[in-house]
């Protein structure tokens, strides 16, 4: 299975189940894979920031790779980031040779003039080798690397096998736009864009041409309804859905807990038997998970998904 620069939807952004003593939960990688898919994601994305990748050890994210690769029936794409290109291409020939669509890579945070980030990338490319498919993940507000539209431009540009751009940038609903500009004069050849920000400006992203969601909100089932009714021409009725999730979207963006959330309501939903992180990790207080479920008591009044 395999994406392209035409994909679309939702590309879900897979937590990585721990139990309580910080070892895999296997059955919930499974019931999480399978989630995801009856939920009408697209694609899966796996051991991203979010799927608490640096935490693991080698042998455990190859593992995860293969559980998940051979349980799905979508695309799944495997976040390869690191802090050397070695290890970086190991895990990425490793996840090709294991059925992956393709590799996610985010730039490293030392990164800080334009030049450097294109000749990042290209170095990048050259050591994942340039016949894998990749997504380039721009997301300024935790890796702390500015990529201008000019930059975007110029590394999708400089490598054919980039065909998706995981768009992370805050504010960023005018660098969409521009993006598709530079693609409507002929300036760029086409490529995908899916949005992050667990869904924060999805509202708006459809609307700004975007192709969909590559997120982890813990309600995948919403994000690919809300698509849907973006390209049925539904407005207001799109609007009216990401309202009724707004609360708990913008709750769990608070810097530091957002995992932990996103966790606890996965948990709440039957999806993974623990919300545990590995540590290092911050969890909920009781006063915040005593709030997540507030949250998700008046959301199941308008959306009958989140009655747990």
């Amino acid at each position: 299975m395999s994406f392209s620069a035409q994909s679309k939807g939702v590309y879900a952004i897979a937590t990585t189940p721990f139990l309580p003593d910080g070892s895999l939960d296997t059955p919930s990688v499974d019931r999480l894979t399978d989630f995801y898919q009856d939920s009408g994601c697209t694609g899966i994305t796996i051991l991203g920031i979010m799927g608490e990748a640096p935490k693991l050890e080698p042998s455990e994210s190859r593992a995860i790779i293969r559980q998940v690769v051979g349980r799905s029936r979508v695309p799944v794409i495997v976040g390869v980031s690191a802090p050397g290109f070695a290890a970086m291409r190991s895990l990425a020939r490793d996840a090709m040779d294991m059925g992956a669509a393709g590799v996610m890579i985010a730039p490293t945070p030392a990164l800080r003039t334009d030049e450097q980030i294109i000749n990042y990338f290209g170095q990048a490319v050259e050591a994942v080798g340039d016949d894998v498919p990749w997504v380039l993940q721009d997301y300024p507000l935790t890796l702390n690397v500015v990529m201008s539209v000019s930059v975007v431009a110029k590394v999708i540009s400089n490598h054919s096998s980039c065909l998706m751009l995981k768009h992370e940038d805050w504010p960023g609903l005018e660098k969409i736009s521009r993006l598709r500009a530079l693609q409507k004069a002929g300036e760029l050849r086409p490529f995908s864009i899916l949005c992050g920000n667990g869904g924060m400006f999805l509202d708006f992203e459809p609307e700004r041409s975007a192709d969909g969601a590559m997120t982890g909100y813990g309600f995948p089932d919403m994000l690919t309804e809300l698509i849907g009714l973006f390209a049925a021409g539904k407005r207001d009725e799109a609007h009216d859905l990401f309202d009724a999730h707004l609360p708990l979207i913008r709750y769990e963006q608070q810097l530091g807990i957002g995992l932990a959330v996103r966790k606890h309501v996965l948990k709440r939903r039957g999806v993974i038997t623990s919300d545990a992180q590995r540590k290092p990790g911050l969890a909920l207080s009781e006063t915040a998970r005593a709030e997540v479920d507030y949250l998700l008591q008046r959301l199941g009044r308008r959306d009958k998904r989140a009655a747990l």
